[in-house]
């Protein structure tokens, strides 16, 4: 099904295309960081975080999959102004992610698992939110949405990517809660996703 798109310029597209750079680069340190970590007690992975990987996936397909219609004059202000607002959030989804996987070190991994000798990341974005990445992968996918002129797009995706993190979120708790004894304490302290409210 295809929806209407909104006109773009080309600022915001350029604006995405740095940003997915920087982003590469940074997953592929953070998959060098956790290659390096021996293989985990628990490293079989999870149907269920499997297919909220998979619904995350498809959600942010949705909202990328379509036309892009360019015709927004570049020097224009509603081009510009879409170009600085695309590349504040894609940078700030790169920051987010390198910070997080930084903070989690070998203990980064795209399923979620616990090390023998790994302990529970209450530092850098964790002290603020329990899931930095996947409000990184939020920021991502709004930012794509707007440089694509999306809208729609995004109206429909956003409810199966809030289901599969749900689904992801809720299988990494309930890892995370059985093998760290501090971790009731950081939920408790720490909200999800915004700082303070959810």
């Amino acid at each position: 099904m295809r929806f209407p798109t909104d006109p773009v310029g080309l600022p915001g597209l350029i604006a995405l295309g740095v940003g997915m750079g920087v982003f590469v680069v940074s997953l592929l340190r953070a998959r060098a960081r956790g290659v390096k970590s021996p293989k985990s007690s628990d490293a079989r992975r999870s149907n269920a975080s499997i297919r909220g990987i998979v619904a995350q996936g498809i959600g942010i397909g949705m909202v990328g999959f379509g036309p892009i219609r360019v015709s927004l004059d570049p020097a224009s202000t509603t081009a510009l102004l879409e170009g600085a607002i695309v590349l504040v959030l894609i940078l700030g989804a790169v920051w987010l992610f390198d910070s997080s996987s930084r903070a989690m070190g070998r203990n980064w991994a795209l399923v979620a698992r616990t090390r023998s000798d790994g302990h529970l990341v209450q530092s850098g974005p964790f002290a603020h939110v329990r899931n930095p990445i996947y409000v990184a992968m939020a920021l991502f996918t709004l930012a794509m949405a707007i440089a694509y002129g999306h809208t729609l797009n995004l109206i429909a995706g956003a409810p199966l990517f809030a289901l599969g993190t749900a689904m992801r979120v809720r299988h990494e708790e309930s890892v995370l809660r059985a093998t760290f004894s501090d971790y009731d304490a950081y939920a408790a302290r720490v909200k999800r996703f915004i700082p303070g409210l959810f």
